[in-house]
């Protein structure tokens, strides 16, 4: 282990973010009313340009009328290459209540974009005497931004997690696809005349799992485009489970149950994590650093391993 030794992440349940536009107000209380952990309110890609003040006076409404319960509240503002972000910023926190816990940045390429956005934020809690300090998450979809990704998770210590934007990122990368997220057609190896596909997302959240585990914050998997296809979105959430990531987007309701199944350790898993941890406290009672449970040998790496799985059941109340 670093001398240096790596913070523990936000302690906050994120498995699954439901997202929905500010020009549809309609679905808001839908939206609390979900199995969400998350919920991000969009100003940007789901709002068209000339809806966005209309959208900003919807979400500014919605944070102090509706009933959010204990989620965690976020509105995704528009990027800092437009027009619109500042005014995102400025109307959100000068005119809303305390509720809002989060600030999601698109788009971020360098640590000065958060840098910008943080200032504002700063300069506004404490012209305004706002008293909770808004976190960030931030949206890894560019090839700077993947090529800067520690920088980033260094930058602000607002920031709380990092999602990984598929759609936007493969246009970035000049990726010859137009799906987003999951496997694609093209992207595969042949063994004996037989095709086997493999993910091409695979490298960029490994990257954004490192920077955000060194940092102490949340790795995120972005969306998954094909709400038609369950078994997909269920591929593509395990193999970002296994990876390290703590939840996925859903851009659409159907979704969120799939996000939470796959996110949610099970029962087995639990109990098995809490006997390898019994196992383990025994044998350091003998003076032993090993255990055998069920056949297999167990060590302090084990420890860590189930630690990381019963954290999670204990942030989701199981």
């Amino acid at each position: 282990m670093s001398f240096k030794i790596q913070p523990a992440a936000p302690a906050r349940p994120n498995r699954c973010q439901l997202f929905g536009p500010g020009s549809r107000p309609a679905i808001f209380e839908k939206m609390a009313a979900s199995a969400a952990d998350v919920i991000n309110l969009d100003l940007e890609d789901a709002v068209a340009p000339a809806d966005k003040p209309e959208a900003r006076r919807n979400i500014i409404e919605a944070i102090g009328d509706v009933n959010w319960g204990d989620k965690t509240l976020s509105v995704r503002i528009n990027g800092l290459d437009t027009p619109y972000w500042y005014r995102d910023v400025v109307d959100l926190l000068e005119n809303c209540g305390e509720r809002l816990d989060q600030i999601m940045i698109p788009k971020v390429g360098c640590a000065g974009d958060l840098y910008a956005v943080d200032a504002l934020v700063t300069a506004i809690e404490a012209a305004k005497g706002r008293k909770k300090r808004i976190a960030f998450e931030v949206i890894i979809e560019t090839a700077a931004g993947i090529a800067h990704v520690e920088e980033i998770a260094a930058a602000s210590p607002r920031l709380e997690a990092m999602s990984l934007g598929a759609a936007d990122f493969a246009a970035s990368m000049g990726m010859a696809t137009t799906g987003i997220g999951g496997t694609q057609e093209d992207y595969y190896m042949i063994r004996e005349g037989q095709k086997y596909w493999s993910d091409p997302w695979h490298w960029a959240q490994t990257a954004i799992v490192a920077a955000c585990r060194t940092h102490g914050i949340l790795p995120v998997d972005g969306p998954f485009g094909d709400f038609s296809d369950d078994e997909g979105f269920r591929a593509q959430a395990r193999r970002s489970a296994v990876l390290g990531m703590v939840g996925k987007w859903a851009i659409h309701p159907k979704q969120i149950a799939l996000a939470n199944e796959v996110f949610t350790p099970s029962d087995a898993a639990v109990t098995e994590a809490r006997e390898i941890l019994a196992a383990m406290e025994e044998a350091q009672a003998r003076g032993e650093g090993a255990a055998v449970y069920k056949g297999r040998l167990v060590d302090i790496a084990s420890v860590r391993q189930a630690e990381v799985i019963v954290r999670q059941a204990e942030l989701i109340g199981l």
